[in-house]
């Protein structure tokens, strides 16, 4: 955890219904990178840990015979119920209202657990080893982020770019300077090293992989609205009652920097971090 803050139950509040909307998709080819990896086979267990509306575990449930997420935002468990039910597969993926470092929280073994750019909110010392008590013999923590050293532009795509440093700016105008999350503030952001954290664990690795990424899309208004909302540091509860003048404010911004309203991006990269349970 980050020295002088607190997690609270408000972080993420109100974001589960713009996540899926808003959020960049991860890599394709990250489930049949995972599936080499690892030589799943349809069977086994998987525990997200920090699973948010299961956008991640439900790109992986065709692997395991059940997947279990974990997330302590009960909006995002509904989301993840939603969309598993959607997508005809609620009888393979199980969801649990829990913070991470409430784990076992009588959950059983897993074959694997994944952690979705989530690991940096939680206890990670004590989740890390946790987790590692939950994994069956042979067993693997994955650590999965977007890659953050690449610069992906968008020259020769029918769009402009979205105005990044323009919406942090208007968030900055209404929240002021330092990043909010939930309750409390991060001056610094949130925390890195996640590596020796997890060797201390006694995990074994990692194995990186990256998953490339570079792939066009296109994105409306809505959804550029929809991302700002999904962020912890931009949750629609940080505005209170100016919530709608930021969000009138947000949109003549973004139809101010395309006449369209549409606005090119490129998908990420996908860094995978695999970590056995039992030394090599």
């Amino acid at each position: 955890m980050v020295a002088g803050w607190e997690w609270d139950e408000t972080l993420f509040a109100g974001t589960a219904t713009h996540y899926r909307r808003g959020r960049l998709p991860y890599a394709p080819g990250l489930a049949d990178a995972l599936a080499e990896a690892l030589e799943l086979d349809g069977r086994g267990r998987l525990l997200d840990v920090g699973c948010g509306p299961g956008i991640l575990a439900l790109a992986l449930v065709h692997l395991f015979g059940e997947v279990v997420g974990v997330d302590p935002d009960a909006g995002m468990i509904d989301e993840a119920r939603r969309e598993a039910a959607g997508a005809g597969v609620a009888g393979k993926a199980r969801w649990v209202r829990a913070r991470a470092e409430d784990l076992p929280a009588g959950l059983g073994r897993f074959t694997v657990a994944t952690f979705g750019q989530s690991f940096h909110w939680m206890d990670r010392a004590s989740v890390a080893a946790t987790t590692r008590d939950m994994l069956r013999p042979g067993g693997a923590l994955v650590h999965i982020s977007d890659v953050k050293t690449e610069t992906l532009g968008v020259d020769g795509l029918p769009h402009p770019a979205v105005p990044g440093a323009a919406i942090g700016e208007l968030i900055r105008h209404y929240l002021g300077p330092v990043r909010r999350a939930g309750r409390g503030v991060l001056p610094q952001g949130t925390p890195g090293g996640e590596a020796s954290v997890l060797a201390r664990a006694g995990f074994s690795g990692p194995r990186r992989r990256v998953v490339p990424g570079g792939q066009p899309l296109e994105r409306t208004v809505d959804d550029i609205v929809a991302g700002v909302f999904s962020m912890s540091f931009s949750a629609p509860h940080l505005f209170g009652t100016r919530r709608d003048d930021f969000e009138a404010d947000l949109r003549r911004l973004l139809r101010k920097a395309s006449a369209s309203g549409r606005f090119s991006e490129r998908r990420p990269s996908t860094e995978v971090f695999v970590w056995g349970k039992d030394a090599p």
